[in-house]
């Protein structure tokens, strides 16, 4: 590889760590990857796999490949990316559950990026709700952060799946986050925000989802709680205020009837029990909860 390719996958999106995973590869790490994916339930999704999630592949910068731990099936599901600080109120995390919890019992998968707070706490309530859950690392998959985690991340696989596009061994550095986050939005038909500061990287993600064409709601918050002024912010900006899971459900229509179509579209292509056979998505049509969304 020269520097110039090097230059290009830099580019095109690809993490530094990618980019010298590819340029500059480490037959020990390879070797390490093989042995992570040799595990039942890993995977290895690249971008011209038939099985990549549609709505991700439509970002301007999808990621070349995902390292998956779960059902990659579970990327084609309907998503809704619920987000906020990492040092949310207690009336923060209440709503955080709440909504995590309705709009799962309403058919939705709820995807966030496994950080303390907000995020922790939607995917518990996804998981206690006995529905699905997609959590979205900015490390490697064999490393959990933060610690506190571990416990929720131990339980996701068996319903829904772990996600990074890091290789293995990837620590968490402050450059993956902004990037896991464009991964997040991407998944996702839409993005509910709970609460986060003015300086919160939450606000990326609600950015990047802007980008991508997805819906962004916010919930409002008192004027004395600084956890609710980013929230105001995107308000303003021009994100929709959302009151209840109601207000969300009604809007996700038209973005996942595409999802469906496409979805529809991948199945006449692919003959179930065929090597491409993701169990997740074939079921989708046959799921009910699928069905509430219109």
């Amino acid at each position: 590889m020269t520097s110039a390719s090097a230059n290009n996958l830099s580019k095109h999106g690809l993490p530094e760590d990618a980019v010298e995973a590819i340029t500059n590869p480490d037959d020990k790490k390879i070797e390490a990857d093989l042995e992570w994916l040799s595990k039942p339930n890993r995977h290895l999704l690249c971008w011209g796999d038939d099985s990549y999630p549609g709505l991700l592949k439509r970002i301007s910068n999808p990621p070349a490949a995902l390292f998956i731990e779960g059902d990659p099936g579970y990327l084609w599901r309907p998503q809704i990316a619920v987000i906020g600080s990492r040092n949310p109120t207690n009336v923060g995390l209440d709503h955080a559950r709440d909504f995590a919890a309705t709009l799962a019992a309403q058919g939705m998968t709820i995807t966030s990026g496994l950080a303390s707070g907000i995020d922790t706490a939607a995917h518990n309530a996804a998981l206690q709700a006995g529905a699905y859950t997609v959590a979205v690392n900015g490390t490697g998959l064999d490393i959990v952060y933060p610690a506190s985690s571990r416990k929720v991340a131990k339980q996701i696989p068996a319903q829904g799946a772990m996600v990074s596009e890091l290789p293995l061994g990837s620590p968490p550095r402050r450059q993956h986050f902004p990037s896991r986050n464009r991964i997040i939005s991407g998944l996702s038909l839409a993005v509910l925000v709970i609460e986060a500061g003015l300086n919160s990287g939450t606000l990326i993600t609600a950015r990047k989802a802007g980008e991508q064409g997805r819906d962004v709601f916010a919930l409002p918050g008192s004027l004395h709680n600084p956890m609710a002024k980013g929230c105001h912010r995107l308000i303003r900006e021009g994100a929709r205020l959302v009151e209840t899971a109601a207000d969300i459900m009604q809007e996700l229509g038209p973005l996942a009837t595409e999802l469906q179509m496409e979805i529809k579209q991948q199945l006449e292509a692919t003959d179930q029990g065929e090597p491409g056979h993701v169990a997740g998505k074939n079921d989708l049509l046959e799921d009910a909860d699928y069905t509430r969304l219109w």
